[in-house]
């Protein structure tokens, strides 16, 4: 089979280097990959070089600004559709992933019979254990929308809201995820990696990006709902996910500023009381 794997880098090389090894590791198949630089230090940028160099297929795209997740995901896919318009399947996502050795094997057992959906998403397992995938199988309650909106009304609300979750994870936990095992058609899936098909390219020619960080779940959603489709999970294919590595550089208020200006793009297009 032959695979493209495309992600961003900011100042988390080590993590892009790991993924790289652990995809490749899956042999008997053919890959490209793309990594997207999103204006790292001279350092993580020089770790990054040494790794395209090393390898011959890696190929680095260094931005001179941080353009975002998805918009800087969609810096590689138009490179790679250029070079290599042969490539049925894309790998798009973190660059915090690892690659079980049967990976590639799992995709190409179960290419035929998924080649009917645009994006499929993969059986997502922290290191720790905990499977977040499918994120969201129908939809979101209106209760969880109003916690939703009052988290991104303020920081330091967000803060006690945040506490208070993890004081009684009851109340705030979603059971979506309990359904890991079982293939089927999901509202959302987890946003660290998806498989593009090559469905996704009859209709798309890349992804929608309306903001520069975070809710991507949703707005992939529904560029893919707009057309009839609907993103399948599949728990045969699974990743590893270094949880938050890709965002690990990143201030805390500096993330929940990024999430508060997606909450409010996405706030334009779901309104909570109709």
């Amino acid at each position: 089979m032959k695979l493209a794997y495309i992600c961003t880098n900011y100042n988390n090389s080590d993590y892009t280097a790991q993924a790289i090894r652990t995809l490749l590791s899956n042999t008997k198949h053919t890959y490209e990959v793309i990594v997207v630089d999103n204006n790292s230090n001279e350092d993580e940028l020089a770790l990054l070089e040494a790794e395209s160099r090393r390898i011959k297929n890696v190929e680095l795209v260094i931005n001179a600004t941080n353009v975002g997740y998805f918009r800087g995901l969609n810096v590689g896919i138009r490179l790679l559709r250029l070079r290599h318009p042969d490539i049925k399947w894309i790998i798009v996502g973190n660059n915090d992933l690892e690659f079980p050795n049967d990976f590639a094997d799992r995709l190409e057992n179960a290419a035929q019979s998924l080649k009917e959906y645009p994006v499929v998403s993969p059986d997502v397992v922290t290191v720790e254990g905990e499977h977040q995938n499918p994120h969201v199988i129908a939809g979101i309650s209106t209760v969880r929308e109003i916690f939703y909106d009052l988290y991104y009304s303020n920081y330091f609300l967000g803060i006690v809201i945040q506490k208070l979750a993890r004081l009684f994870p009851r109340l705030s936990e979603r059971t979506d995820e309990e359904q890991w095992r079982v293939p089927q058609t999901i509202y959302q899936g987890h946003g660290s990696c998806y498989l593009l098909g090559p469905k996704f390219f009859a209709h798309f020619k890349e992804l929608w990006a309306p903001t520069f960080l975070m809710s991507e779940e949703y707005f992939l959603s529904k560029q893919l709902s707009d057309a009839g489709y609907k993103i399948f999970y599949e728990p045969s294919i699974q990743v590893i996910h270094h949880w938050h590595g890709s965002l690990q550089k990143l201030p805390s208020r500096q993330r929940w500023t990024f999430a508060r200006d997606a909450h409010r793009e996405y706030r334009k297009h779901v309104k909570l009381f109709r």
